[in-house]
């Protein structure tokens, strides 16, 4: 049995209740029995239905003459009078019940679009909201099944081909419509009550959305449509943005690696060439003269093929491209030769370096490792004042090992501390004074990531300390070890 069936069977039972009271348990006169029914006409009209209530009405018209007006047990009417009553009653009821269902369905109207319009606010916000980390179309219709509660909902992306879904449904075939939507910018329903429509920006097509469940308006449709346009739209410029800020990041890369290269093969350069004049200019020197200078040069030689190797890296490293090739390593050793290469970075400056006993030999990569302890070792002279002295200190911090760079500069301000490993930050307060390029922190930092281990910083007034963690059991070290055993 159909629930209308049940209204109007509970329509008739309330009527034929009320008829029982008012007869037989409270007898009342025929004008008192006649506004109890029109009463109870217009409660079934306001809560169920026109039909519910028209049906209820010729059976109150019925019960009404039969039981009030005389002759009583009967259906016949015995002064002509009683027909206008009757009569009267009856188009009351039935013009009372109709209006009563039009001010439910307006109210139910008026309540639906309110719906609808809280529902298109929740989607533009929801579209601000969006994390631009993940895909942006695919949020969106996820957003937009979740919102409205939709059963399906798929958006076609003309620009880029992709398709994506949301919503509980699995209806399969809709892509073939949905490019056809797009192409040509119409709306159509499908025989799986799936309603199609194009999103424009402008008068160009540029997706097109199908959505199953969810009764809708053409205008709530078309705000939809257009809240969707915006989103893709606002998509497409972040990517572009994102784009523009790359180019231009990449293009500062570019210049800052040039600028680093003219000023860091000077040197070695420069003494390249007044090792070989002397020699063309004075060949007939001593063997042993002229066997220092060549060795001078080599060491120059050597020295600026190390500053080309550090440059390639750092340019993969901003790439993205970080290849570790662990080896095992003493970590002083590696120390040594950075600081053989900073003696122009040092100029005479005092470096003290602590040792803890019981350092062990761990996997690394000696060539990142020497990159980023430069990097750290250079930074730590360039802002402390000449004349200072700087310390290094190695320990064994569990299972890991610390190297601290530690300096006696201005120290760095806590607000600051949080963005010093970002990529081309530099302090406001020493922009304009040190020169600098804001990416040897970044590329320490991404070297330790990379191995497994961490930079960190520590900063006071008159004192920074910058702390490389590398692990030295349970990190790579260890897993180079046991790949070793394996093979061998």
């Amino acid at each position: 049995m159909s629930a209308r069936w049940i209204r109007i069977l509970i329509s008739l039972a309330g009527l034929a209740a009320l008829t029982f009271a008012a007869h037989k348990f409270i007898p009342v006169n025929a004008s008192t029995a006649g506004f109890a029914y029109l009463l109870l006409v217009l409660v079934v009209a306001s809560t169920w239905g026109f039909i519910e209530a028209s049906i209820l009405s010729i059976a109150a018209t019925l019960a009404f003459n039969f039981f009030f007006l005389p002759p009583v047990g009967n259906l016949t009417i015995a002064d002509p009078q009683n027909w206008v009553a009757l009569f009267t009653f009856l188009t009351t009821s039935l013009i009372a019940s109709r209006l009563s269902t039009k001010a439910k369905r307006r109210a139910l109207d008026a309540i639906e679009r309110q719906q609808h319009i809280e529902r298109l606010y929740s989607f533009s916000r929801a579209i601000l909201l969006l994390d631009s980390s993940e895909s942006f179309p695919g949020q969106l219709i996820r957003k937009l099944a979740e919102i409205f509660q939709l059963d399906l909902a798929v958006l076609f992306d003309r620009r880029t081909g992709d398709t994506y879904r949301a919503g509980p449904s699995e209806l399969d075939g809709l892509e073939d419509q949905l490019r056809e939507t797009a192409l040509h910018g119409t709306t159509s329903l499908n025989d799986q009550s799936c309603t199609f429509t194009a999103i424009r920006l402008g008068s160009e097509p540029i997706a097109s959305l199908a959505i199953q469940g969810g009764s809708m308006s053409d205008s709530v449709l078309q705000g939809i449509a257009n809240l969707v346009a915006i989103g893709l739209e606002r998509a497409r410029a972040q990517d572009l943005a994102h784009e523009i800020e790359a180019t231009r990041r990449s293009e500062l890369l570019r210049t800052t690696l040039i600028d680093a290269m003219a000023h860091e093969f000077k040197t070695p350069l420069t003494s390249i060439k007044a090792t070989t004049t002397l020699l063309l200019a004075n060949p007939d020197q001593t063997y042993e003269n002229r066997m220092e200078m060549l060795r001078i040069a080599d060491e120059e030689a050597q020295h600026l093929g190390n500053l080309i190797d550090d440059t390639v890296a750092m340019g993969r490293l901003d790439a993205g491209h970080i290849e570790v090739n662990p080896e095992i390593s003493d970590i002083f050793d590696t120390i040594d030769m950075v600081i053989a290469t900073l003696k122009t970075e040092l100029q005479g400056r005092r470096l003290e370096i602590l040792r803890d006993e019981n350092i062990p030999a761990c996997a690394f990569d000696q060539r990142l490792i020497k990159l980023a302890l430069k990097q750290l070792i250079d930074n730590a002279a360039k802002y402390s004042p000449a004349g200072t002295s700087l310390t290094l200190r190695v320990r064994r911090d569990g299972e890991s090992i610390a190297v601290e760079v530690t300096d006696c500069g201005n120290g760095i301000p806590a607000q600051e501390q949080g963005h010093v490993f970002e990529r081309f930050y530099r302090s406001p307060s020493v922009k304009n004074q040190i020169p600098g390029s804001g990416l040897g922190l970044n590329i320490a930092e991404s070297i330790m990531r990379a191995h497994g281990g961490s930079l960190t910083v520590a900063s006071r007034p008159g004192e920074t300390t910058f702390s490389l963690i590398l692990p030295a059991k349970e990190g790579i070290g260890e897993r180079i070890e046991r790949r070793s055993n394996t093979h061998n």
